[in-house]
């Protein structure tokens, strides 16, 4: 009988205790931040008609590539999701009498069948937030709020730049890329900071652009005035699209000056995001020191989704953020380097042949709320007391005959390095 070769799916990861509770601790903390800004949680299905996933409202050419597919015994064409985006806009779509604004959260895993690179698996974990139904930028204004206090909660620095799709068609337009390269166009601007100036401008002209409109490309790219909106007053006159992004770009910065986190959101008038979806403003957040260059986040407006599903083209304004739960773990860990994270534990008892006392003393104190192991691997003492400090575990109760008959604990504090005693009431056992 041949052995069986056991290994990883490419691109999947097994994540063993200490990873997984640092995890779960993230998990947490953007899930009571999510709460705390009043959004009301939502599961969708993994499994997805490849027809909805496929839509010219999801992913774009891209995505659609990485996509896994597969089918049922009914030979029906499926889909793993590839994000939580499309899902929830088929959630909408499904339900018209949800009251509006209506704000989500899920968190889920999704599937892509892409480059495997820092931070991004072909299984990965995202958590996401979508706002339906609230016209103005206060929706992405509370939402790039709500990022910032999450990575603060994190411990995390980060910085979000944001931009505006309209105004970014619209300066594509004025310049003259034809109406049917427009998105391409607007992908190959996404990777300027990626590749630089060059690079974008010899793509635009693989891609059929006209040499003296790639030369006005190029002239916008290496502007000095070009993160300033002044710039982009003196264009808005000749085109609408630029016009109205201009606006809700600065109604959006009206926001973030006014709540005092405008230092930390910075305007990019080249950032895209590569999705067709979007619609409007588009944010990226990223580590503002750390080893890892991509985003750690994104998300923006995407108004034509619902109403495109439902086949009626009617505009549903809709505006989302999506947090990357993996590679934010990556960040975290290559922070704390070679240094162990701690066990989440508030007590570890030794019992010196007092088992079933060491467990009675286990629920005491897991009935009043605290996270308890017991030994049971029989450990000798200094072994127990040198793994407990390894882990990181703050209190350590030693319980022994002498202990049981005096009914008190000896509680050790590994951290301070004292010891108090505890009265305790042992059940004494007959016989």
């Amino acid at each position: 009988m041949k052995k069986m070769d056991y290994q990883n799916v490419k691109g999947t990861q097994d994540y063993l205790p200490e990873s997984e509770s640092v995890r779960r601790n993230i998990r947490r903390t953007l899930e009571d931040v999510f709460i705390q800004f009043g959004c009301q949680p939502l599961e969708t299905p993994i499994l997805n008609y490849t027809e909805l996933l496929a839509s010219k409202y999801g992913g774009g050419a891209d995505i659609l590539e990485e996509m896994y597919t597969l089918t049922d015994r009914g030979e029906r064409d499926l889909a793993l999701r590839y994000d939580l985006t499309i899902p929830f806009a088929k959630v909408a779509a499904m339900n018209p009498t949800l009251k509006m604004p209506f704000k989500r959260y899920e968190i889920g895993k999704v599937f892509r069948d892409g480059p495997i690179k820092t931070g991004r698996l072909r299984e990965f974990t995202q958590c996401d937030v979508d706002i339906v139904g609230v016209d103005s930028q206060m929706a992405e204004a509370e939402l790039m709020m709500m990022a910032l206090d999450a990575f603060d909660k994190l411990g995390m620095k980060v910085e979000i730049q944001y931009n505006n799709r309209k105004l970014l068609t619209g300066v594509l337009e004025l310049f003259g890329v034809e109406d049917t390269k427009i998105n391409t166009a607007v992908l190959i601007l996404d990777k300027l900071e990626k590749v630089g100036v060059d690079a974008v401008v010899a793509e635009l002209g693989e891609q059929g652009v006209p040499a003296d409109v790639t030369r006005s490309i190029k002239q916008f790219l290496t502007d000095e005035h070009n993160t300033d909106f002044s710039y982009f007053e003196s264009l808005s006159g000749q085109n609408g699209q630029i016009k109205q992004g201009l606006q809700e770009l600065e109604e959006l910065t009206s926001y973030l000056d006014y709540l005092d986190i405008g230092e930390q959101c910075i305007f990019n008038p080249f950032l895209a995001r590569g999705l067709e979806i979007y619609t409007g403003t588009v944010y990226e957040m990223f580590l503002a020191k750390g080893s890892i260059k991509s985003s750690i986040g994104s998300g923006g407006r995407y108004d034509n989704a619902i109403g495109g599903l439902i086949g009626t083209g009617e505009t549903f304004s809709t505006v989302g953020i999506s947090f990357g739960m993996d590679v934010i773990y990556t960040a975290m860990a290559a922070a704390k380097g070679n240094q162990k994270f701690g066990r989440e534990m508030d007590y570890y008892i030794i019992p010196l042949g007092t088992e079933k006392e060491s467990l009675s003393v286990s629920k005491y104190f897991r009935d009043k709320g605290y996270k308890v192991e017991v030994e049971m691997g029989n450990k000798k003492v200094g072994k127990a007391l040198h793994w407990a400090n390894k882990e990181k575990i703050h209190n350590v109760i030693i319980i022994g005959e002498e202990e049981v008959r005096n009914n008190q604990l000896k509680i050790k504090d590994m951290f301070a390095g004292k010891d108090t005693i505890e009265s305790f009431s042992f059940r004494k056992i007959e016989g």
